[in-house]
């Protein structure tokens, strides 16, 4: 389980917050979704629960151990997957993961075997250089499993990744929630965010806007409407009808002639834009 209580970063020392009094739980075995635009912080708070930036305020706990004392053995349970690769582009993709098990000192997972999973077997020993964008960023994903980790920090994992293989990467993410790490994914996709987190937080302007299930979050921010196309006259139209609203609902359906319903439900994207009067963008 990790643990973030009231987490201040200043990066000038002029009082002015990049994050400000940000406290969250991530436990083992779930998706913790850190959603915000460039700029909110995401990156910062990632930096400071991974050791890279030092804490100035707050606390940051790995099984009630703070992230001040952690000796070199925890980055043995630690992966991190950053939005932008650092590789070493003269080695090819194998010789990067081969090079990378050796600094571990536990059992680490064979590397053809995650160059299977994700996609790049057959470019194993092509040297890094001669990737494209998106084969450094499933290397760099690849990388982050290799020592079977019990905390993943991701940061936009399937950014610039094909559907398909954007795919493979999401089934690859909720294997190691099944596993029993304590994943925490940073991202502006509010789609991924939403088809794989347990909890989400919403960042903005350095602050957590809000922060629940995204099933609450929609119950509480969103809209329960259904969408009802009809035929009149000849013609299909469409309106919307509260589901609370159980009596007009109840003699619409009975009046028209109705040719399909769908239920509404607020995006996450929609209630970003609820909750922080703003747009989320990349």
């Amino acid at each position: 389980m990790i643990q973030v209580k009231q987490v201040f970063h200043d990066y000038e020392g002029k009082g002015k917050f990049a994050v400000s009094d940000i406290s969250f739980s991530v436990e083992s075995g779930s998706i913790f979704g850190f959603l915000g635009p460039s700029g909110a912080g995401k990156s910062t708070i990632q930096n400071i629960m991974t050791g890279l930036l030092p804490i100035q305020q707050g606390e940051v706990l790995y099984e009630n151990q703070s992230v001040r004392g952690l000796k070199t053995a925890f980055f043995n349970r630690i992966g991190v997957s950053f939005e932008q690769s650092n590789l070493y582009a003269s080695l090819t993709g194998l010789e990067n993961l081969r090079y990378y098990a050796a600094l571990f000192s536990v059992p680490t997972v064979q590397p053809m075997e995650l160059l299977e999973r994700v996609g790049l077997r057959e470019d194993a020993n092509k040297r890094v250089s001669h990737y494209s964008k998106g084969m450094r960023q499933r290397l760099t994903f690849a990388r982050a499993l290799l020592n079977r980790p019990s905390y993943l920090f991701l940061d936009e994992p399937t950014s610039g990744l094909d559907p398909k293989t954007a795919v493979g990467i999401r089934d690859l993410i909720l294997e190691q929630k099944a596993r029993g790490a304590a994943v925490f994914l940073t991202t502006h996709s509010m789609e991924l965010a939403d088809a794989l987190s347990d909890t989400v937080a919403f960042l903005y302007g350095g602050v957590i806007a809000a922060c629940d299930t995204p099933e609450a979050l929609k119950r509480e921010y969103g809209r329960r409407d259904v969408r009802i196309v009809y035929r009149e006259n000849g013609e299909e139209r469409e309106t919307s009808i509260p589901m609370d609203d159980h009596e007009r609902l109840s003699a619409f359906l009975k009046t028209a002639d109705v040719v399909k319903l769908h239920s509404q439900e607020a995006t996450l994207e929609e209630i970003f834009l609820r909750v922080t009067g703003k747009e989320l963008t990349a």
